[in-house]
């Protein structure tokens, strides 16, 4: 089961594609984040915006489209 749920997450994006998406360019980034805490660096990549208890990096993507903690615009 997926928690939060797909309808609570479809109220903050305008469909199921842009979930995926902007869930998954999210997980990279926090990804990329806890391998930059190895290294030292800390200017590129923003930390989770939220507090969890999952360690999974898409479950913290998907928390933080459901509190409304990203935002996305399409480009042209």
């Amino acid at each position: 089961m997926i928690n939060p749920r797909i309808d609570e997450l479809l109220g903050q994006v305008d469909s199921r594609y842009a979930l995926v998406i902007v869930a998954a360019k999210r997980a990279r980034q926090i990804n990329n984040y806890h391998h930059q805490l190895g290294e030292g660096t800390f200017d590129e990549f923003a930390p989770p915006l939220v507090e969890s208890r999952s360690k999974n990096y898409l479950t913290l993507s998907l928390e933080e489209v459901a509190e409304g903690k990203i935002t996305y615009e399409y480009r042209r």
